[in-house]
C-alpha cells in the first residue's frame, strides 16, 4: 500500500508514519500544497496512493481544500467513486460543522478526532479493504 502522510505538527507526523509503516511505504509533508504536488507525481509516475491521512488545519493551504483540489483532480483525469483515494482527515476539531464540511464538501472517506489512537486508524483502514 502506498500512503501519503499530510500533517504540519511533528509529533503527529512521526505517530502516523510509525503506524502506518508497518503497512506500506509512507511520504510525508507538510501541508495541503505539498500534499497536491505529491498527489500529481505519484500519478504521474504510476504509482497512485491507496490512502492518504491529513490534518486539517495547516498552513498554506488547510487539509480541506487540499482535499477538495484532489478531488478535482481525480475527476479530472476520470477517476470516480470506489477508485478514488482513501482519505482519512485527522483534526483536533471535533465540531459537527467541520465533521460535516470535511465529509460533504471535502470527499473524505473517514474522520478521526486527534490524539490518533492506533486502533482507530487501523479500524478505518480495514474498513476499507486496503489491509487484512
Amino acid at each position: 500500500m502506498k500512503i501519503l502522510i499530510v500533517e504540519d505538527d511533528f509529533v503527529a507526523r512521526r505517530t502516523l508514519k510509525e503506524i502506518l509503516g508497518a503497512y506500506g511505504e509512507c511520504d510525508v509533508v507538510v501541508d495541503g500544497e505539498e500534499a497536491l504536488q505529491a498527489f500529481q507525481m505519484a500519478w504521474e509516475e504510476r504509482r497512485p496512493y491507496d490512502l492518504i491521512c491529513m490534518d486539517i488545519m495547516m498552513p498554506n493551504l488547510d487539509g480541506n481544500a487540499a482535499l477538495t483540489r484532489i478531488r478535482e483532480m481525480e475527476k479530472e483525469m476520470g477517476i470516480r467513486g470506489g477508485q478514488e483515494v482513501k482519505v482519512i482527515m485527522v483534526s483536533a476539531l471535533d465540531d459537527p460543522k467541520t465533521v460535516v464540511r470535511a465529509f460533504y464538501q471535502g470527499g473524505a472517506t473517514s474522520y478521526i478526532v486527534k490524539p490518533i489512537r492506533k486502533e482507530k486508524l487501523i479500524e478505518e483502514i480495514r474498513s476499507f479493504g486496503l489491509i487484512r
